[in-house]
C-alpha cells in the first residue's frame, strides 16, 4: 500500500481531509484493499476513498481469515462507528462480488444498530440476496480452487502457478468462499438508502436479471447499470465506474442522516 493503514480494517490511499463524502470500497473474494488504489486517485476532490482490508491477506496475512458473514460484518461495522474519518461526512458503500453482500450487511447494521444512514449502497457483480444459493466451492482441492480462480479472472495466473504463492494466497480465498458459500441472508431485510447496482454484460455469475433483484433489498430507490465486460468488468471500466459513482454520490443533503431503529 502507498500509505500506512489508518486501522487494521481501513486503508486511505489518497488522504483528502477536506472531502465531504467518503467512498468505502469492499473487495471481492480473495481481493484486498490495494485493488482500489487507482480509484482513489480518480475520484473528484470532494470525495475520499477508504478501502477495506479483510483479515488474512497482505499486511494482515498472519491473522486468521473470517469464515462467517456475521462475524465479518459485525467487526467492520464496529470499526466504522468508531473511526473519526467518517465524522461529518456522507458515506457511500461500494462492494464488488462478495464485497457487495458484505456492504449490504454493513449498511443494515449501520442503519439499525448505529443510527447511521449511508447516502447510497453500490453493489457490483453480485446477484441480489434472493438469488444466492449455498455453494461448496471452498471444499475444492488446491488445484481445483486455482482452476476456478483462473476461470473467473481477477487473479494473476502467475501467482496461481507458483506453489509458494498459492500456499500464501489460497487460505484467505478459501475462507472467503466458505463465507459466501454458507451465507444465508435475511430475505425480509431492507436498507432504507438507495441501491445502485452494476454488472458486466458477459458476467455469467451475475447476469442483469440476477443483479436486478437488489431492488428487493431496499425500501429506497434502485438503479441498474450494465457495462461491457465479464465478472471483473469494473477494472477496464474504471473511468465509467468512477463517473457513475461520482454522479450518484453527489451530496444533496447534509452528512449522515439519523434513522430510527427497526424496533
Amino acid at each position: 500500500m502507498t500509505t500506512a493503514p489508518v486501522s487494521p480494517w481501513l486503508r486511505r490511499p489518497v488522504p483528502r481531509p477536506d472531502a465531504t463524502t467518503t467512498v468505502l470500497c469492499l473487495p471481492h473474494a480473495g481481493g484486498n484493499a490495494g485493488f482500489f488504489i487507482p480509484w482513489a486517485r480518480m475520484l473528484p476532490p470532494n470525495m475520499e476513498l477508504l478501502a477495506v482490508q479483510y483479515p488474512g491477506r497482505q499486511d494482515r496475512l498472519l491473522e486468521e481469515p473470517l469464515v462467517e458473514m456475521a462475524a465479518l460484518a459485525d467487526a467492520l461495522t464496529a470499526e466504522l462507528t468508531r473511526t473519526p474519518l467518517l465524522r461529518g461526512r456522507d458515506l457511500v458503500l461500494f462492494g464488488h462480488s462478495m464485497g457487495a453482500s458484505v456492504a449490504w450487511e454493513v449498511a443494515l447494521r449501520l442503519e439499525r444498530e448505529a443510527g447511521l444512514r449511508p447516502r447510497r449502497l453500490c453493489v457490483s457483480g453480485r446477484p441480489g440476496p434472493r438469488r444466492l444459493r449455498p455453494t461448496d466451492t471452498y471444499r475444492l482441492s488446491e488445484a481445483e480452487l486455482a482452476d476456478e480462480l483462473r476461470r473467473l479472472g481477477g487473479t494473476d495466473n502467475a501467482l496461481l502457478d507458483d506453489p509458494e504463492m498459492r500456499e500464501l494466497l489460497l487460505p484467505a480465498i478459501r475462507a472467503d468462499y466458505q463465507l459466501i458459500g454458507t451465507y444465508a441472508p435475511d430475505l425480509d431485510a431492507r436498507v432504507s438508502c438507495p441501491i445502485d447496482a452494476f454488472t458486466g454484460d458477459a458476467d455469467d455469475e451475475a447476469t442483469p436479471e440476477m443483479v436486478e433483484d437488489w431492488s428487493l433489498a431496499t425500501s429506497g430507490g434502485f438503479s441498474l447499470t450494465v457495462l461491457p465486460g465479464d465478472h471483473f468488468f469494473l477494472w477496464p471500466q474504471s473511468e465509467r465506474m468512477i463517473a457513475a459513482l461520482s454522479t450518484k454520490a453527489t451530496p444533496k443533503a447534509s452528512r449522515y442522516a439519523a434513522v430510527e431503529n427497526a424496533d
